[in-house]
């Protein structure tokens, strides 16, 4: 297997991150509460998940 003759400098190496970014995750709105709640999980703030209630939320 090839390795490499020289080691490759910090800057090269920055130079090949560049496109590795973080993402925000997508939001959606809890149509029962009207609250920020991330997708496909029950509402942190009323426990409301696909129009039944599935947990009592912690206070």
């Amino acid at each position: 297997m090839p390795n490499p003759k020289r080691r490759h400098s910090k800057s090269r190496g920055a130079k090949r991150r560049t496109h590795y970014k973080a993402t925000k995750p997508s939001t959606a709105e809890c149509p029962n509460c009207h609250e920020h709640k991330l997708q496909h999980r029950a509402c942190p703030n009323c426990g409301h998940y696909n129009g039944r209630s599935i947990m009592m939320p912690k206070e």
